[in-house]
């Protein structure tokens, strides 16, 4: 069950660069009100690697670029 994003979580993804991979999946997430839960499950990582992508504290390995690039091309 998904409880939506906090908005501390929104304001915090909104203020990191959206140049970072990590950070604009987070944009299209929030926008989609995807899950971080599926995400995480998705690309098999945790979910507070997850939190920590969308704000910007940390940045994908490279090994889930690709991944992380289909899931954007589908937000589009």
């Amino acid at each position: 069950m998904s409880y939506g994003y906090s908005q501390l979580l929104i304001e915090a993804n909104r203020s990191a660069s959206a140049h970072q991979l990590g950070v604009a999946l987070g944009r299209a997430c929030i926008k989609a009100k995807t899950s971080v839960h599926d995400i995480a499950a998705q690309l098999g990582v945790s979910r507070t690697t997850i939190y920590n992508w969308f704000v910007g504290t940390s940045t994908p390995h490279p090994r889930h670029h690709a991944a992380i690039n289909k899931l954007l091309n589908r937000s589009k």
